[in-house]
């Protein structure tokens, strides 16, 4: 699933600082020799431990992180071949009750979480601690977060040069040419191409299954007999495979924001059902825009807020502003306010800005990256598209690529082809595909595990969190309605936090599925 290249469970209050191919390899069950090379590397990690820290300096973490690595083989299949190491960050559990600091809070462990992507980085999780919202959770756990394998520092994975991956300004057609998808597919060939070449062999062993298996290992190196563990978005899916693997294993789990983890649409209909949700999601950015014309002036009515949209497209197609912001790099801005509710008032303003005669708010939103920040989302690039293209198969025609999403793109042109060219080089892949995992548990197989999700995510849509719960005996779905913010899990909703709560630091659960209010609606800047 494409997501935004950075993603934290505390919501973008912490995200703004910090016919298919056919399938090979294996479905990688337990009691094959992945699964021995496994118990052998979770036998290793925890003999040894895990010695934190100072954090890498290039991560740029406050002192009070610390952070150590975990050795995991490459290969599980052969757990005395090579070996690459894990980057673990952790913050103590305050043991101080935030409502008396006088009282002590009894630990219970360490909560590891993982962001989603796949591709990015959990190393700053552990700074959640800092969010009121998180001040109960953070005084019983040590919050701890990792890269996981290829993202940086973690053996990090790399397809084409840093500063060839940040482009200039680029067309964002709804409508492509045949000659200009034959282009965006030499392109996608090319990338591919470039993730073999420098990948090698290592390639085929960056993927969801080996994901999980490494969260095994961290656990075990943790000293936790059990693991409480927290996924948004992608990280819900890994959590899945996990629960599928090891169901002894696990103590509490909360999966934030689902992925479909249905095998049928592990990754290729996902994407397909992603696309189609952002365009509902776009619509209910431009109905806020419109209700709030009189800040704005884009116009006060969703029609007209999307033809503000175009005009301002068709300005940067013709002139990109600041030399740096075309047609899809507005796009991608916009996009994000799909994510994150927060962002719809900082891109309504630089739209209106932009049309109104000043571009620096658009420049300063969607113009290219600095060097360093380029390096981090190749990076990220890289393991998205090696964890999801080894994950599945994928149709190797590009035909049926064409065929699918221009049908699709005829009611939900926002996002539909820009998907299309973030997957594409899946493709063309030349590592050997996994097939997915069938999660599924039955009663007393796995502890009760909590589903939160927005009713109107896009990243993630709805319709997994549902598939999760059938999925998953024993689980409970807890649904934020009429919002569509990606990760609601200690946002600013006090409804959905205090079930949050109530399972991570007392083990209890809704006796069914329910729901809470919306958060509230952003409000506009003067």
């Amino acid at each position: 699933m494409r997501a935004a290249a950075l993603y934290s469970a505390a919501g973008s209050l912490l995200l703004t600082a910090l016919a298919a191919a056919p399938a090979a390899g294996t479905p990688g069950r337990p009691g094959g020799a992945e699964a021995r090379g496994t118990a052998v590397a979770a036998e290793r990690a925890a003999a040894a431990g895990i010695e934190f820290g100072r954090c890498p300096r290039a991560e740029d973490l406050p002192a009070g992180v610390r952070c150590g690595t975990v050795t995991v083989p490459l290969d599980y299949a052969h757990p005395d071949g090579k070996r690459i190491e894990l980057t673990v960050s952790r913050v103590r559990a305050t043991r101080k009750d935030p409502d008396d600091h006088r009282r002590e809070v009894p630990r219970q462990g360490a909560l590891l979480h993982n962001p989603g992507g796949p591709g990015s980085s959990g190393l700053y999780f552990p700074l959640v601690g800092m969010v009121p919202e998180w001040k109960r959770i953070a005084a019983a756990y040590d919050l701890v977060g990792y890269a996981p394998r290829g993202v940086a520092p973690s053996a990090p994975l790399s397809c084409q040069e840093p500063g060839d991956f940040v482009e200039g300004p680029r067309a964002a057609p709804t409508r492509p040419t045949d000659a200009y998808k034959k282009q965006r597919a030499a392109e996608a060939e090319a990338y591919a191409r470039g993730c073999a070449d420098r990948a090698g062999e290592a390639l085929r062993h960056y993927h969801s299954l080996n994901n999980a298996r490494d969260l095994e290992v961290v656990r075990a190196a943790l000293g936790e007999e059990r693991l409480t563990f927290m996924g948004a978005s992608y990280g819900t899916y890994l959590g899945a495979l996990y629960a599928e693997l090891f169901p002894s294993r696990v103590r509490r789990m909360v999966f934030d924001s689902v992925v479909n983890p249905d095998p049928e649409r592990v990754w290729y209909r996902n994407n397909l059902a992603q696309s189609e949700a952002f365009e509902d999601r776009w619509t209910d950015f431009k109905k806020w825009i419109a209700g709030h014309d009189a800040v704005y002036g884009l116009g006060d009515t969703p029609q007209e807020v999307q033809k503000s949209y175009e005009e301002a497209s068709a300005r940067l197609a013709a002139e990109p502003a600041g030399g740096t912001v075309g047609p899809a790099q507005l796009q991608a801005a916009m996009l994000k306010a799909g994510y994150y509710d927060d962002y719809w008032p900082h891109r309504a303003e630089a739209l209106s800005a932009y049309l109104k005669g000043d571009p620096q708010p658009l420049i300063d939103q969607a113009g290219t990256h600095p060097e360093e920040s380029a390096v981090e989302s190749e990076n990220s690039r890289a393991v998205y598209s090696a964890v999801e293209c080894n994950d599945a198969p994928w149709p190797a025609d590009f035909e049926v690529w064409d065929r699918d999403n221009t049908r699709l793109a005829r009611r939900a042109p926002f996002e539909t082809w820009d998907n299309v060219w973030t997957n594409l080089p899946c493709a063309y892949w030349r590592a050997p595909r996994q097939e997915p995992l069938d999660v599924r548990t039955g009663p007393g197989e796995l502890p009760p595990t909590l589903i939160l999700a927005a009713e109107r995510d896009a990243a993630t849509p709805y319709e997994g969190a549902l598939e999760l719960r059938r999925r998953l005996s024993g689980s409970v779905l807890v649904t934020e309605r009429d919002t569509g913010t990606h990760g609601v899990g200690g946002g600013p909703n006090a409804c959905v936090n205090g079930h949050l709560e109530a399972y991570l630091l007392d083990g209890r659960l809704p006796a069914r599925d329910t729901s809470c209010a919306p958060r509230p609606a952003p409000v506009p800047r003067a």
